[in-house]
């Protein structure tokens, strides 16, 4: 057995061994089994270095369906926590979270806001943070007495203020709402806090005494969204985190919606990135994925032509060549090298919390894993792009964990791959494209 998996925490190894059992994405870990991406490291640790000193970064993913575009965003998520980030993702749909509606977008990034010790959503937990910090800061100038409530919270109320000066003059609600919130929790008025809260994270119909206490009206709108955005990267930053990573996953859903509402999330995304480069979001890092017809069709991007020109990039080339620092990335995909390279790393993670690992090491060797990786991809038209999921869900649940219980349990012997519909996912049903309820494959 290979040793290219150190050893790792057992809560770390458990989250990715059950998150794959169940045919997910793990939320966290990635970097233990992750292939294929070393390529992209160092490029993106400059643009997250970038971003924590104040700085801005912008990358658009490209891939086809089943290449991993959300893989690498949690791998990418993980890499900008470590370095001191928070982090956001966020799924475009026409439904849920449509692009041209920004003050959506925020609601969502605001929702699923993490930070390395805080779970989503960590909005409260950063503006928190940050009173204190303030209070801090207030108290080491050895001027202000810490007994004396009301003069400390003065104090703070005016530092606030100078941190918040060039965010206030775009967006004076979002100060003023801070400034309610940090009220409201001196008074001991727990309810007024969490609505004001809320109405910090876009939320809808805050009861309207809250409002009225902060000073604040109405919801959220498309042309405050930003102005928000940009107070919550200041309240990052003077809180210990100097950055933000937002990822707008699953983009390329831009493509099935009606016309004018196509280009007027182009629109906002053009926007975005003009403001971007104009410096007004020092320590965003935006992130997005989408397929290579979202890039390169008519009825994506290049439908807006200014904003066709600020991602346009060369794939003419060998993909060998491909720079890590282009505004798209093209991820390389999986082919059966690759997807049994993924399989030992797996092998060997759930080794490191087995039972019997001795076992593990004799009846799934890579011989065996590269058996399995062919008899799925085959099973799947033989598009190994889309094979990884189902390849690794059918690994731990249908073998590592009988070989780990059953001691007699052989997988050459006793195991026959069978993939039925109901696992499938829309596109690896696709890529199947059988009518057979289940499917049994035979291996070598």
């Amino acid at each position: 057995m290979s040793n290219t998996v150190s050893p790792v925490s057992a809560a770390r190894r458990r989250e990715v061994v059950d998150a794959l059992r169940r045919g997910t994405v793990p939320q966290s870990g990635l970097d233990l089994f992750a292939v294929g991406l070393d390529r992209f490291s160092t490029a993106l640790d400059d643009d997250l270095a970038t971003a924590a000193r104040g700085g801005a970064a912008f990358h658009a993913i490209r891939g086809e369906y089943g290449s991993g575009k959300t893989f690498f965003a949690r791998w990418l998520a993980e890499r900008a926590k470590r370095a001191g980030l928070a982090t956001a993702e966020i799924q475009i749909s026409e439904t849920e979270t449509p692009l041209h509606k920004l003050e959506t977008v925020y609601r969502r990034l605001t929702e699923r806001l993490t930070t390395a010790t805080h779970p989503p959503s960590a909005l409260r937990a950063v503006i928190d943070s940050w009173f204190f910090t303030l209070e801090e800061e207030v108290l080491d100038a050895g001027e202000i007495d810490e007994d004396d409530a009301d003069a400390l919270a003065t104090a703070v109320d005016a530092l606030m203020e100078q941190r918040l000066a060039e965010v206030a003059r775009t967006t004076p609600a979002f100060a003023a709402a801070l400034r309610g919130y940090h009220q409201a929790r001196a008074a001991g008025d727990a309810p007024t806090a969490e609505a004001l809260i809320a109405w910090l994270g876009g939320q809808k119909s805050v009861a309207s005494a809250a409002r009225r206490f902060a000073g604040v009206r109405g919801d959220l709108d498309h042309f405050a969204a930003l102005g928000f955005l940009q107070g919550l990267l200041t309240v990052l930053r003077d809180c210990g985190q100097p950055g933000l990573l937002v990822v707008l996953d699953e983009i390329e859903t831009l493509q099935r919606v009606r016309g004018d509402v196509r280009e007027k999330a182009l629109n906002a995304l053009r926007q975005v990135l003009d403001e971007i480069d104009a410096g007004r979001f020092p320590g965003l890092f935006l992130v997005i994925t989408g397929t290579p017809a979202f890039y390169d069709g008519q009825q994506g991007i290049q439908r807006l032509p200014p904003l066709a020109q600020r991602l346009a990039t060369d794939f003419s080339t060998n993909p060998r060549f491909d720079s890590p620092r282009a505004v798209q990335l093209r991820l390389p995909g999986f082919d059966l090298p690759r997807l049994g390279e993924l399989g030992r790393n797996i092998r060997d993670l759930y080794a490191q919390q087995a039972t019997h690992p001795e076992r593990i090491a004799h009846a799934v060797d890579d011989a065996y894993i590269a058996q399995l990786a062919t008899a799925v991809t085959g099973g799947l038209g033989g598009h190994v792009g889309v094979a990884p999921r189902l390849f690794l869900r059918k690994l731990v649940a249908d073998i590592l964990d009988r070989v780990d219980e059953f001691e007699d349990f052989d997988p050459r012997k006793h195991y026959a791959l069978t993939v039925s519909s109901a696992e499938l996912s829309d596109i690896e049903r696709n890529a199947a494209a059988s009518s057979a309820d289940d499917i049994k494959l035979d291996m070598p």
